[in-house]
């Protein structure tokens, strides 16, 4: 039988004392100090039967708060079939936040935590390569950092073969319009495909000839 919340927090914090509870709407959750990361998920993996590490993502409390970012973990128990949450903050600084990385604990961590960086810019300390995922090498943001807007930011797409042959940086692509739409019930998967009400770029773009 998987242990209750209060069980599994009580259990950790024999060992961990600084171990809290930690408020949650649907899985058994805790908040764990920096320096006791490791060895609290080592312990829940090995001890309590949670080996599988099914994300790593961030809170982003935005500037003024303390600790401004958390991370967080989401440990799954394929034995008992529960989950657990594990929230740690990040140390370092605003603009650099640090967090140890776990790929030691489970080698998915690697995407999970390259994404996070990506996302959030905290640098997992251990990752053997901590490198962009999703946004290309020296894109300036981190676009799930509070301060980053909505609607993005216009941003040169670089494109080395279109910078050597012309000298010219490549043009952000355009935004069209939403919200996006498709048709309900279509076979056709062309025609059901999701598409932006406004289609006008689409319509006004010069057509290459045939």
């Amino acid at each position: 039988m998987p242990a209750t919340t209060a069980d599994l927090t009580s259990a950790l914090q024999q060992k961990f004392p600084q171990v809290s509870p930690r408020a949650s709407l649907d899985h058994e959750a805790v908040d764990v100090p920096t320096a006791d990361l490791l060895a609290i998920l080592e312990t829940l993996r090995d001890a309590h039967g949670f080996d599988m590490l099914t994300d790593v993502t961030a809170i982003d409390w935005a500037e003024g708060a303390s600790p401004r970012f958390v991370a967080v973990y989401h440990l799954y128990s394929t034995a008992n079939h529960s989950y657990i949450r594990v929230a740690t903050p990040c140390t370092g600084t605003d603009e650099a936040p640090t967090v140890p990385s776990v790929t030691g604990l489970w080698p998915t961590a690697n995407w999970h935590e390259r994404e996070t960086y990506d996302m959030f810019g905290i640098t997992f300390t251990g990752h053997p390569d901590l490198r962009r995922i999703l946004m290309w090498d020296g894109y300036p943001y981190y676009p799930l950092r509070k301060e980053f807007p909505l609607a993005g930011i216009e941003t040169a797409l670089p494109d080395p073969e279109v910078v050597a042959e012309t000298g010219v940086t490549a043009k952000p692509a355009p935004m069209m319009g939403g919200p996006f739409v498709a048709t309900c019930g279509e076979m056709n998967l062309t025609e059901a495909e999701p598409s932006a009400k406004d289609e006008s770029w689409n319509e006004n773009r010069e057509k290459p000839e045939a």
